[in-house]
């Protein structure tokens, strides 16, 4: 095998809770219910969901964060240079139903994604973008090159590979510079026979609607497994919040909204019921939710923490059915002409922050008032052991993870 394709997928959600002034006349505009786009997202059904299984599975008791929107990208655009059952096994565990989407349509979603992302915006930072780094050597085929330029929006480099470390640095230099310096050496060493490399990178960064006051926030216990036990700075705020109890998945599920129309979706599995969950989560629950929620008083009590997910995506993808890819049976001369090319390495990492803000105008987020007798208190929900967290915007799943350890 003289000709591999190494692809680099990388994301980030730097600070997703990084938060700023909040004033009080903000609280006397009108409550909107979180959107809910009711549009087909022909691009990942439940493949979001699938792949946390397996992640899941491969890593107990460890912290998860990835991005299914990231990955779905990626793969699309190999699925460009695929041919006969390499990408049909791509398109399947994607969700495509070739005999009711057209491939054509199926891409065009992707095209549409990312013109809506690359909008701007004032009220939260987000970017996706593709680039393919790409050996002079390498006779790529035009209708792929074509594609990439025209769906997937995609940068291209010409890069000499001979010159590893040149290609290292020019690599990386784009992902850190795409990422704002979150990310660097997203890519540690290139295979000797690497021709061509791919990269899709996600960025969010996002106010949340109501911060969090800072001087309310103390030391408790977060109750990693029934023998441990950590302290964690834990985050309050009594307000109005989206809420509702999933009786049939034994859990609680709080929105909390971001500016912009991204919702953080805070899912707190019943003690001993975290499996149960995960094994019941699909996209069609979390559409339910998404119209199911309603506004009540809580008191929330939510860690701040910062965890990352990096995973070998090649070790992966073959227990979802996309095993060719990665072998010398794959067909990519949709790519190139060439028949000896494969995918080496599939990498992708994710990092998620979430804090509160450092100003005291929070403070006026809790003085809400509602129809109770003085003496009740507001309901508490207390993050205080394993929880799944979903980032949505516009009912797609940017980023899903489970926190196991803050």
């Amino acid at each position: 095998m003289h000709f591999l394709l190494l692809l680099g997928v990388m994301l980030l959600s730097p600070s997703v809770a990084t938060l700023s002034h909040y004033h009080h006349h903000e609280l006397k505009k009108k409550v909107k219910e979180p959107p809910v786009d009711t549009t087909a997202d022909t691009g990942s059904r439940d493949f979001t969901f699938d792949l946390y299984r397996v992640l899941a599975s491969a890593a107990p008791g460890q912290n998860i964060f990835f991005s299914p929107l990231s990955i779905s990208v990626a793969l699309a655009m190999v699925s460009l240079g695929a041919r006969s059952n390499t990408k049909t096994q791509i398109l399947e565990a994607l969700g495509l139903n070739v005999k009711e989407t057209p491939e054509e349509e199926f891409h065009r979603h992707f095209l549409q994604l990312l013109q809506e992302v690359s909008q701007s915006r004032d009220d939260l930072q987000l970017s996706l973008g593709n680039a393919l780094f790409m050996s002079q050597t390498l006779d790529l085929q035009e209708a792929f090159l074509s594609a990439m330029n025209t769906l997937y929006l995609a940068d291209t480099f010409p890069t000499n590979f001979r010159d590893s470390a040149g290609a290292l640095k020019q690599i990386n230099d784009y992902v850190t510079k795409q990422t704002q310096g979150k990310i660097v050496n997203l890519v540690k060493e290139l295979d000797p026979t690497a021709v061509a490399v791919m990269v899709n990178y996600i960025f969010f960064k996002a106010k949340w609607k109501t911060s969090f006051n800072p001087e309310g926030t103390h030391e408790q216990n977060f109750y990693v497994n029934p023998q441990t036990v950590v302290q964690v700075p834990m985050m309050n705020r009594e307000d109005m919040h989206y809420y509702l109890h999933d009786w049939n998945l034994s859990c609680r599920v709080v929105g909390v909204p971001y500016q912009g129309n991204a919702t953080a979706l805070l899912i707190l599995p019943s003690e001993g019921k975290m499996e149960q969950v995960e094994n019941g989560l699909n996209e069609k629950t979390l559409k339910k939710w998404l119209k199911m929620f309603r506004k009540r008083q809580l008191q929330l009590y939510f860690p701040k923490f910062s965890i990352t997910g990096s995973y070998q995506l090649e070790k992966v993808l073959p227990k979802l059915g996309i095993r060719d890819i990665f072998s010398s049976s794959g067909d990519l001369t949709g790519i190139t002409n060439h028949s000896n090319i494969q995918v080496s390495e599939m990498l992708h990492k994710a990092v998620v922050e979430v804090d509160e803000s450092g100003t005291t105008a929070a403070a006026a987020t809790g003085t809400v008032i509602i129809f109770r007798s003085a003496q009740r208190s507001a309901p508490r929900i207390i993050f205080n052991q394993p929880f799944l967290i979903a980032i949505v915007l516009n009912n797609r799943v940017l980023f899903f993870g489970k926190v196991i350890h803050p």
